[in-house]
């Protein structure tokens, strides 16, 4: 059968179970040929084009995952526009004086959405017992969720997750570690019903069931991906309306980035995120704006993004790679990082994409953010200069060649930087290689100079500075920098219940280990998205998760 012959087909099987006259209002969407002036106006229409692997929370790895587990399901604990952590299913919660308990009192009028799996395919209400289900779900290694590591040396190994009674869920850590809070956060930890999840088993990826704004309507692999209002959701806006006030998405799975554009810009797609770099010219100024030919026809958004890019510097002085070079001599490192200009190479390679990274490891975003008291580099030729002849390469006199390990999409980026190393004398060697190699000689610590990146996976800072902790692996410590200091702060800020003095050790430690150079920060990455005018209430946040509740399409 024709793939969209199939998906009317599922729509009207739902049809025949749904009182809400919803696929009426979704009849002329399935043809991709139709534009805004045609189609039903609030229907928030947009491409993912690297598909949806799953609709099950628990394999929410990728970023097209997280967007859809946003809309259909819920967590405990939610991120507010600002990066703090604000109540969702949960309206508080108290944590112990040893900070290993975690109490969370749960909203009373959460249901799920109806499902055949229910009696009457109504959808019940949550209880705390739906949020212990969940989180044992991840850890269990039948599920084989890729998100089992967010719990990994953390809970506690008995019983980590409890529902005292249908209002009341504790969860128990193995010793304290404040940041638990946004690892609740994660698309991962959303919560689930035990019924659906059994009656569907392993196919609970096609059939979604959660407590979200919007329920699902039916997934053709490859072509669409329809989902509308939960008319039962509970949240409501400052004027008591119930939310969403959208009556459905749907996403489209077109793999072509300027096919992408090419509906965008005829208004089947109400924004794309990203922008291409074979035609981001064309749209935006070296200064990152828009060209005066596409202002008023569309929005620009820009927004910091949790996410730092990098070069890596192996530091583990046990392999004969690290002993043999000179990158061992942290007088070297830091002479790389003075030694390039990062202001120009965001605008010149970047279109002023981002910002350049001259503070620490920890990016914009970031409540504990601060430049002015985590000082990273700048471009400093003179210093770099005074650097390596402290470390006996006067003008990079004896100083062999360094191999920096890159993947192809970065290969400009990478020529830049030894462009203008070489006019101190130091010698970069580009080496592109395949994504998976890379990954596997990171990984393995074979790698001595590399390119990386890391992406939050929660709004805290210990996410991005546990690639620095001494007893983590690679991943996430892929430099395998090792410093007793750094772990002592490290450590310090886990118990720390006040966000105050906890950003304090954050900051303390990103700026021990900027010192000691085991990374090149690149810049610190950008949300940006094109949107179109009559979209409104959408706003970018430094997760970059689609954010869709308030979201209204005015004429």
């Amino acid at each position: 059968m024709h793939a969209k012959m199939r998906l009317k087909k599922d729509l009207f099987q739902f049809k025949e179970m749904s009182n809400s006259g919803f696929l009426l209002l979704l009849g002329g969407l399935l043809l991709f040929s139709c534009n805004r002036t045609t189609q039903k106006k609030n229907i928030f229409h947009y491409n993912e084009s690297s598909g949806v692997a799953s609709l099950d929370p628990a394999f929410a790895k990728s970023q097209s995952v997280m967007w859809t587990a946003h809309q259909l399901f819920n967590t405990l604990v939610e991120v507010d526009e600002d990066m703090n952590i604000a109540p969702s299913l949960a309206t508080r919660w108290d944590i112990s004086a040893d900070n290993l308990t975690f109490t969370f009192h749960l909203r009373s009028d959460v249901f799920f959405h109806d499902n055949e799996a229910f009696p009457g395919g109504k959808g019940r209400r949550m209880t705390a017992h739906d949020v212990a289900y969940s989180l044992s779900r991840i850890i269990d290694p039948q599920t084989a969720s890729s998100g089992a590591w967010i719990f990994n040396n953390r809970v506690d190994t008995v019983q980590p997750f409890k529902a005292l009674d249908d209002s009341t869920f504790q969860l128990r850590l193995l010793r304290p570690f404040h940041p638990i809070l946004g690892v609740l956060s994660m698309q991962y930890c959303s919560v689930v019903p035990k019924e659906v999840v059994d009656k569907y088993g392993k196919d609970f990826r096609r059939h979604p069931c959660g407590t979200g704004p919007f329920q699902f309507v039916a997934w053709e692999e490859g072509q669409a991906l329809i989902m509308k209002k939960n008319p039962h959701y509970f949240e409501i806006d400052s004027a008591g309306t119930q939310l969403p006030y959208l009556d459905g998405i749907k996403v489209t799975f077109v793999e072509n980035k300027a096919t992408e554009f090419l509906e965008f810009e005829q208004q089947r797609l109400d924004f794309i995120n990203d922008i291409e770099a074979s035609f981001k010219d064309e749209i935006l100024t070296r200064g990152g704006e828009l060209r005066k030919d596409w202002k008023g026809k569309i929005i620009l958004q820009k927004h910091p993004y949790l996410t730092i890019e990098y070069l890596g510097i192996l530091q583990d002085t046990t392999r004969e790679v690290v002993r043999k070079s000179p990158l061992r001599d942290v007088k070297v490192r830091q002479a790389i990082n003075y030694g390039f200009d990062r202001e120009k190479m965001m605008l010149y390679i970047r279109n002023s994409i981002g910002t350049a990274a001259t503070s620490g490891f920890v990016p914009l975003g970031f409540p504990s953010f601060d430049s002015t008291k985590v000082k990273g580099y700048h471009y400093d030729p003179v210093k770099a200069l005074s650097l390596l002849k402290e470390a006996g390469y006067p003008n990079g006199e004896g100083l062999p060649p360094i191999p920096l390990l890159t993947i192809a999409i970065y290969a400009d980026l990478a020529s830049y930087i030894a462009s203008d190393l070489r006019q101190i004398g130091i010698h970069i060697n580009v080496e592109v290689v395949q994504k998976s190699l890379l990954l596997e000689q990171t990984a393995k610590s074979e790698a001595l100079f590399f390119r990386g990146s890391w992406i939050g996976d929660y709004p805290d800072a210990e996410n991005f500075l546990s690639v620095f902790y001494g007893k983590n692996p690679a991943p996430p410590n892929y430099t395998r920098y090792n410093n007793p200091a750094y772990d002592r702060l490290y450590d310090k800020a886990l118990s720390e219940k006040d966000d105050s003095l906890r950003y304090i050790y954050y900051r303390e430690a990103d700026q021990l280990m900027i010192r000691d150079a085991p990374v090149v920060p690149l810049w610190y990455d950008m949300v940006i998205r094109l949107v179109q005018p009559y979209v409104k209430n959408f706003h970018p946040n430094s997760l970059n998760l689609l954010e869709l509740r308030r979201v209204r399409l005015e004429d």
